[in-house]
């Protein structure tokens, strides 16, 4: 852990201007997307010698880790720059807010290499104002995150800001992130999301969850059966929208550059089936784990944190109900999370967040490693610390930068299915994720495998993503397609489409390197278990145990399946989850047996849209 950030954000002994922040706020170098150091032009070099000349960077000077993540951008000052020194920052901005897909934080009054210097209040008034010209120039918005004071042997208080340029987006391509809801049945999922989302409290009689039910036993039990959307807007400046201020989700889009999806899961045992569906073909980038203040770990909060690791799925914490406890019962449920997060199989470090402050470093560390853990503590009564739940949605960035991206645009077209609806006068429509490449309104696609292992063909008609029309769809991005009148009992979820000049591998039988996490007796051929891999959920059983007669808790081997209702559509290296009962095991796809006898779909069957 690197001390040097928390004496500066966050820890009450540091060297900071010291803020009421409870929590000490650990900063890791981290593991981003490489340390990119930046020249800066000889006007910078001049500036950074305008030191009083008995100044001597003591050992106490506090530093920031190198640049790490594209995202971070240190800037000792801007002051009048000259017209060329202008465009290079304005190209340089650019760049950066690409490879963020519109986001960047740029620290202002810090050397490249990570020294806090600190400017005077005129350089730092003038430097913000040089940044807000460099951000109308590339068409974004900036928002200062904060401002710290760094005390230095020089008598002039000295400070550096932390400021978040968002790109205003253009064709409606905004940020859009995943977070899958997961926790406990009761512990407050679909309240907290209600309140994030149409921005009221709630009445402490789940109010505010009434609008994210689907089915009227939902609404009569109280308890969420199915998975349901939820999404929560941020415009360029990072203020919040949601159904507060716009009565559409169309017009939550058309207003913000970044959402965040919510994907409500089912807290109940008898529902893990589909929460397991939830985590493994929706793709989340991030779960967030829900834990009642006064409950603490109960019921299936183990399993689904369990489930979120076992995905690789960076996962954060939020405490709820903080109105109904003591201090003594919070800090006693904080306690035992960050037990449980610091246990050998977990390796996580907890971080607590305890203000604004921590919140924004929060946000940055937990994308940099995979390892911190943000544990919120709030109240959807009284609306306590909401805002800092906020501020961290707001910051958080992506987990891939834009290369990465058009890398898997650049592939051939491959849509998940993982909902399908009939829609009056619209016809067929299927929701889920586009896996790679790029699909458009009218694309001729193909769709399967059928039981046969046979594939459709299928024109795509309109295109919605969170509700609002949208032309293009981009790897990565979720939607629902209109299909027309393509007939409906064709179709299944697991099912994908894909181009047709893909030869996509269907098989009925897979091996997989597995771990079994916990079995009653032992896992031997024969034995049938519900197999998750993906938007993929069907019943296997195991053909053989490579190397062994049988298996106990804890073993690994590479073990043949088959499936035992209809062929599926498989690649190498996918995760794999399965279950049965209390049998549990996790591992990934090592090799596939594919059927050879399919064609591309049956005499007579291109339906058109």
């Amino acid at each position: 852990m690197d001390a040097r950030v928390s004496e500066l954000f966050g820890s009450a002994s540091g060297h900071g201007s010291g803020g009421s922040q409870g929590s000490t706020s650990n900063h890791k170098p981290g593991n981003g997307n490489g340390v990119v150091s930046k020249k800066t032009g000889a006007k910078n070099k001049k500036a950074r010698t305008r030191f009083p000349r008995n100044f001597k960077p003591s050992n106490n000077t506090p530093y920031l880790p190198p640049e790490v993540r594209l995202m971070l951008i240190y800037e000792l000052k801007l002051v009048n720059p000259t017209q060329n020194r202008f465009e290079h920052l304005a190209t340089q901005m650019k760049w950066r807010l690409q490879e963020g897909r519109g986001e960047a934080v740029y620290q202002i009054g810090v050397e490249d290499n990570g020294m806090l210097v600190g400017l005077s209040e005129e350089d730092m008034r003038a430097s913000l104002k040089t940044l807000h010209r460099l951000a109308e120039k590339v068409g974004a918005d900036i928002a200062v995150l904060r401002e710290r004071e760094v005390e230095y042997d020089s008598d002039v208080p000295r400070k550096i800001a932390e400021v978040l340029i968002r790109k205003v987006p253009d064709d409606q391509q905004f940020l859009d992130l995943r977070v899958a809801v997961l926790g406990n049945v009761d512990s407050g999922k679909s309240t907290l999301l209600g309140v994030l989302t149409q921005g009221e409290l709630d009445n402490g009689r789940g109010r505010a969850r009434l609008n994210l039910f689907r089915h009227l036993h939902e609404i009569q039990t109280g308890r969420t059966s199915s998975i349901s959307f939820e999404i929560l807007g941020f415009n360029s400046k990072g203020e919040v929208v949601n159904y507060s201020e716009s009565r559409t989700a169309e017009e939550i889009c058309e207003s913000a550059s970044k959402m965040i999806t919510f994907i409500d899961l089912a807290g109940h045992h008898k529902y893990l089936k589909t929460t397991i569906f939830g985590l493994t073909s929706y793709c989340p980038d991030f779960a967030m784990l829900v834990v009642s203040a006064n409950t603490g770990i109960a019921g299936t909060t183990r399993e689904h944190l369990g489930l979120a690791m076992a995905l690789k799925v960076p996962i954060f914490i939020v405490i709820s109900k903080v109105d109904l406890c003591t201090r003594a019962t919070v800090e006693r449920t904080v306690r035992q999370l960050e037990r449980v997060l610091k246990q050998p199989g977990c390796n996580k470090v907890p971080m607590v967040v305890g203000s604004t402050d921590d919140a924004v470093t929060a946000a940055q560390q937990f994308a940099q490693s995979p390892s911190i853990t943000p544990i919120f503590t709030l109240s959807s009564v009284t609306g306590e610390s909401l805002d800092m739940l906020k501020v961290f949605f707001n910051i958080i960035p992506p987990l891939s930068n834009s290369k990465e991206q058009e890398e898997l645009m650049q592939q051939l077209t491959e849509f998940q299915v993982d909902e399908i609806y009939t829609v009056p006068e619209v016809g067929t429509v299927v929701g889920g994720t586009l896996y790679s490449g790029i699909c458009r309104e009218g694309d001729h696609l193909v769709v399967g495998p059928t039981e046969l292992g046979q594939f459709h063909k299928l024109t795509v008609g309109s295109i919605q993503r969170n509700r609002s029309a949208c032309r293009v769809l981009r790897a990565g991005q979720a939607a629902t397609l209109a299909l027309g009148n393509f007939d409906r009992s064709l179709l299944r979820k697991g099912m994908v489409m894909v181009s047709p000049e893909m030869d996509p591998t269907i098989c009925w039988m897979f091996e997989a390197e597995i771990v079994l996490l916990f079995h009653a007796k032992t896992f031997h051929k024969g034995f049938q278990v519900t197999v998750h891999i993906g938007n993929v959920r069907q019943t296997a059983t195991v053909e053989a145990v490579y190397g062994k007669e049988e298996l106990r808790t804890g073993e690994k081997a590479v073990v043949l399946f088959k499936f035992i209702k209809h062929p599926e559509y498989l690649k190498v290296g996918a995760k794999l989850l399965f279950r049965e009962g209390v049998t549990k095991g996790i591992g990934h796809v090592t090799n596939l047996q594919p059927i050879s006898y399919h064609h591309h779909h049956f005499p007579g069957q291109d339906e058109k849209a």
